[in-house]
């Protein structure tokens, strides 16, 4: 493909482009090389590597000193990250014809997922892409990041399309907006799941943080597309004007939501049940996933679900038999007291009350969580999510998450001042084991933070860790013990 072709306005001197890379390593001769600005280098500061294996043309900042470029094709940008993406999109092509995006601080994950079930179910072939890695009907590939790089991104969405996949559910995080690494998707609908607190560590603050997710709906879906937002949170909702404005259809979904209203919950041994008016007819949904945020994640499936064609009876039929997805309050069995033992990925204050609040009807006795807070990330939430844990448990221990290279005690001690009668152990493991082995009859551990994630990052050190299988492990001793 010609430069022309990939950046309408590029210099004259015309030339074939091989490829795109935004790391000079990956350069093969004939790339295209995008030297982007970065948060600790200037991708401009590695343009003689890029050159030097091979790269016939340079996508840089404007202002960008021409004669940094060698001789070679020097395309200027003020936003190169987006004219980058713009460019992926058109190298690549192709693209599921149906693509539903979802951004919010929680929720993502599952309304991704359950969207693609529900896709499955009426009979279109259906992936998710974003947390869990790319998941197709027969199998899953992990990725790097929740959204990808724009060339990484639209490499797979290609793939996909070839791969006869007619129905994408993508996650939009806050930095892949940010970085617009989403500029070039082609969206029919898209889902805003809640927002509060998370990312003030990348985000200036949180009026910032909501421009950028509001991104999703201003500047990247067109004007045809339809948003579902959640009726009841108020920031989300306020949105909804601004969408009409600019001619998109609104899906308001919630116990104030005008299409999608929730009318009644009942908390079930199997999960709950739900009465919804959709468009004005009233359903019921049997959901086999406990928990009032499910009930609004699977609301939010629906909608996209919706927009993108799914009959509402079709829709409603899948969710009856929707699964939920790993470490989302993940049941992980075994107890031999009979005793409840939860995973969740919780890792901001507002997932915290809400898995709490999910699990605490579930547990007539004592209710028990173990988490911590990640290091050189967002250090405001780590007192309120010590004052939730407080609130709302009946016994807390404080443990580590993913310290990196901060001091794992400061990190604890940031949340032990918010909740003063909190135990601290600080190996992960030992403090899921403590746990489990004081649980009784009647008892619930919530064991939040890391989720589905398999790793620990301790300094500069990546130790395969589960809390899952840790739970798993640590019942199966007690299981022996009392057989002995």
């Amino acid at each position: 493909m010609r430069l022309s072709d990939l950046i309408p306005r590029a210099a004259a001197d015309d030339v074939m482009i091989a490829g795109l890379a935004s790391d000079s390593r990956d350069v093969r001769p004939g790339y295209l090389f995008a030297a982007l600005p970065g948060t600790r280098a200037s991708g401009v500061d590695f343009i003689a590597d890029a050159v030097e294996r091979g790269a016939v043309a340079v996508l840089a900042p404007e202002g960008t000193d021409p004669g940094i470029a060698h001789g070679i094709s020097l395309v200027t940008d003020p936003n190169p990250r987006r004219r980058l993406a713009l460019a992926a999109a058109r190298y690549y092509g192709a693209q599921p014809a149906g693509v539903a995006c979802v951004t919010g601080t929680n929720g993502k994950t599952s309304v991704a997922d359950f969207t693609r079930q529900i896709w499955q179910a009426s009979g279109r072939k259906a992936a998710s892409l974003g947390t869990l890695g790319i998941r197709v009907p027969d199998g899953e590939r992990p990725l790097r990041h929740t959204t990808p790089d724009p060339i990484a991104l639209h490499r797979d969405l290609a793939v996909l399309a070839a791969d006869g996949i007619d129905h994408l559910a993508l996650e939009a995080s806050s930095h892949g907006l940010a970085q617009h690494r989403l500029d070039g998707v082609r969206v029919e609908a898209a889902a805003f799941t809640s927002f509060s607190r998370d990312h003030m560590d990348y985000h200036a603050d949180p009026d910032a943080y909501f421009a950028t997710k509001a991104r999703l709906f201003e500047q990247v879906m067109p004007a045809e597309a339809t948003a579902v937002l959640n009726a009841d949170d108020p920031r989300v909702a306020n949105l909804a004007g601004r969408c009409r404005a600019r001619g998109q259809r609104v899906l308001a979904y919630g116990a104030a939501g005008a299409e999608l209203r929730l009318l009644a919950r009942h908390d079930t041994a199997a999960g709950q049940d739900l009465s919804v008016a959709i468009l004005g007819a009233r359903h019921d949904i049997a959901l086999p996933l406990p928990g009032a945020f499910q009930a609004h994640n699977a609301l939010a499936a629906l909608g996209l679900a919706l927009a993108t064609g799914v009959d509402a009876a079709d829709a409603v039929r899948a969710l009856h038999v929707v699964c939920g997805v790993p470490g989302r309050l993940q049941r992980i069995a075994g107890h031999p007291a009979g005793a409840d033992v939860f995973v969740d990925y919780a890792h901001t204050p507002d997932a915290l009350e809400a898995a709490l609040s999910a699990v605490r009807p579930l547990v007539p006795r004592t209710l028990v969580v173990v988490f911590g807070c990640g290091g050189e990330r967002d250090v405001g939430k780590r007192r309120e999510m010590g004052e939730v844990a407080a609130r709302l448990a009946d016994r807390v221990i404080v443990t580590d998450d993913n310290p990196r290279r901060e001091d794992p005690a400061l990190i604890r001690r940031a949340i032990l001042d918010a909740c003063p009668g909190a135990i601290e152990i600080g190996e992960r493991g030992r403090a899921i084991r403590t746990a489990i082995e004081g649980l009784s009859a009647g008892d619930g551990l919530l064991v939040a933070g890391k989720g589905h994630e398999r790793e620990q990052v301790v300094g500069d050190r990546t130790i395969a860790f589960d809390d899952a299988e840790v739970a798993r492990s640590a019942m199966s001793v007690i299981a022996g013990g009392w057989a002995a």
